[in-house]
């Protein structure tokens, strides 16, 4: 309550009874453990909807070893907005897992770093 609702005796202050008062609140402390647990599972149900969500828009992108792919241009090496996303063609040499893959060009030279899925693109020719 607010000091003004005490002072002109408001009906919130007239029909306020300390016993029921307390009452409720040792009521709504056995609650809390329910409520927490309707609260979690509700997180988790949202959970699942926006990893479902997320998931269903994505295209997943294998290959396999000797498949030709291009890679996605460093920003460094893009001199303007009209500069290829992309470059290259490249043979994967190793799969590693999880969407990581290693590359080498087309005559052979390794490529010194891994990469991953996202940042690869099948090579038609």
């Amino acid at each position: 309550m607010i000091p003004v609702e005490i002072q002109e005796s408001s009906l919130r202050f007239q029909s306020f009874v300390a016993e029921e008062s307390n009452e409720e609140r040792k009521v709504n402390v056995d609650m809390l453990d329910e409520v927490r647990e309707e609260a979690r599972i509700k997180a988790e149900a949202l959970k699942r909807r926006v990893e479902h969500k997320h998931n269903s828009k994505l295209r997943p992108r294998q290959f396999q070893v000797v498949d030709l792919v291009m890679r996605k241009a460093h920003p460094y090496q893009l001199e303007n907005k009209l500069s290829p996303k992309w470059t290259g063609s490249f043979r994967v040499t190793e799969v590693l897992g999880n969407g990581a893959y290693r590359l080498e060009t087309l005559e052979g030279g390794a490529i010194p770093r891994i990469w991953n899925a996202t940042n690869l693109k099948f090579y038609f020719s």
